[in-house]
């Protein structure tokens, strides 16, 4: 929803068709998650899987290509939220909305885990029925002759699928899937992981292709002139030709809270997680691993993670599509690590290569990964690689002064456990 009405014009109306792909691209990347968190049910996400899976220096560089992803996202989130709080209620400062939800998010996030499961399921439920609702109300706006009626316009356009579109699609499309590989810093708080995290990402991204396709396609429909799609308020503007004023007030109303409570507070502690995970091996430093001795969560990087999300959001408020690209960079740069750290730890250092399965596995699916989301990366602006290569070139730096040029491993890997 958040960025429909960018997608809708970079795919010239087939928002629908770049979920799908976007959803294929992403689920090798989900396999590879499911095999490491089955064999290291650690937290760390992709850093502490590749840290295992290769070695420790190139698992600090993915622990740092994700942490552009971790700690942007949740500024990211909080510009939506911006922005669809001053739709609802006109002329309130944005501002205001972002220090709020900052600082109700960051308190949830210290209290621990338990405070927000409850919240999940609360949300989700609202979430829900206002999906269905949405879907009902375009059906019978576009039954009753509204738009052009049901089309396969938003899923097939002859002429108009070009390698570029698709690789550019998919480049902002990446964001919505983002929250699966964020179950995984969790594990370490969560019953059976080895089982659980893997199986819940799988389930999370099949759940989430269902809601896209069908929500997109609604909206695309009741808009067909894709070219004046709203960038910002696009899907929105699908919901009050539906639904009216009232309707559109209370969609906006439980986006804010699903994005503004849910989203973020799952986003920071994913994030803090990860810092936390990081600065406990010393490969950052030291204070991001402190526990609050009460709530036993990461308190030093919840806060800093706040105060980063603060800085973040106020100013970039106008750029959400440009924030939206340098978190995939992030993201998409690290699965490439993660998916090549299945192959060599799996096929290259335990020989599982017996059957086709292993094959199939631990060789064909991590390179067909790889090769997409490589594909993916020519979709990038200038200004994404720009930022993406510095932030890259700079961990290199950080990873070289904190090993002595990459001679020294960590005390927290030199007895680490494969």
């Amino acid at each position: 929803q958040s960025i429909f009405g960018t997608i809708q014009q970079n795919s010239h109306g087939m928002t629908p068709l770049v979920y799908i792909i976007g959803f294929v691209a992403i689920l090798f990347t989900a396999m590879s998650y499911m095999r490491m968190s089955k064999r290291f049910p650690i937290a760390g996400s992709v850093y502490s899987y590749v840290q295992r899976g290769i070695n420790p220096h190139v698992g600090f560089i993915a622990g740092w290509l994700i942490l552009l992803d971790y700690i942007l996202v949740p500024g990211l989130l909080i510009v939506m939220v911006m922005n669809w709080g001053t739709a609802l209620i006109p002329n309130s400062p944005a501002w205001l909305w972002g220090i709020v939800f900052i600082a109700f998010n960051t308190f949830v996030n210290i209290r621990g885990i338990h405070l927000n499961r409850g919240m999940d399921w609360i949300i989700f439920v609202i979430e829900v029925v206002a999906l269905i609702a949405f879907i009902a109300l375009g059906c019978n706006f576009l039954a009753n002759g509204g738009a052009d009626g049901f089309t396969i316009a938003p899923l097939y356009q002859e002429g108009e699928i070009t390698p570029q579109f698709i690789a550019s699609g998919i480049s902002l499309a990446a964001l919505s899937f983002l929250g699966f590989d964020g179950m995984s810093t969790l594990a370490e708080e969560t019953r059976e992981p080895e089982k659980n995290i893997g199986k819940g990402i799988i389930i999370a991204l099949s759940i989430i292709i269902v809601v896209f396709v069908a929500q997109t396609y609604i909206a695309a429909i009741v808009q067909p002139d894709w070219a004046a799609t709203d960038p910002d308020m696009g899907f929105f503007d699908s919901v009050y030709l539906v639904g009216g004023p009232v309707f559109y007030k209370i969609m906006l109303l439980v986006n804010i809270v699903a994005v503004g409570i849910a989203n973020i507070i799952n986003a920071q502690m994913a994030s803090s997680r990860l810092l936390y995970s990081m600065g406990r091996d010393g490969v950052i430093p030291r204070v991001f691993g402190k526990v609050h001795p009460k709530f036993q969560t990461p308190w030093f990087a919840s806060i800093f993670l706040g105060a980063i999300t603060l800085c973040l959001a106020l100013p970039l408020q106008d750029y959400m599509g440009t924030l939206a690209g340098f978190v995939n960079f992030g993201a998409l740069s690290s699965f490439i690590l993660l998916n090549f750290a299945v192959f060599w730890f799996f096929f290259v250092k335990e020989k599982k290569r017996a059957s086709f399965k292993d094959i199939l596995m631990y060789l064909i699916c991590p390179f067909i990964g790889i090769a997409i989301l490589g594909y993916v990366f020519t979709g990038f602006e200038w200004a994404t690689y720009a930022v993406g290569v510095t932030w890259l070139v700079i961990g290199l730096i950080v990873g070289a002064v904190k090993s002595k040029g990459y001679k020294e491993v960590p005390e927290a890997f030199k007895n680490l456990e494969v």
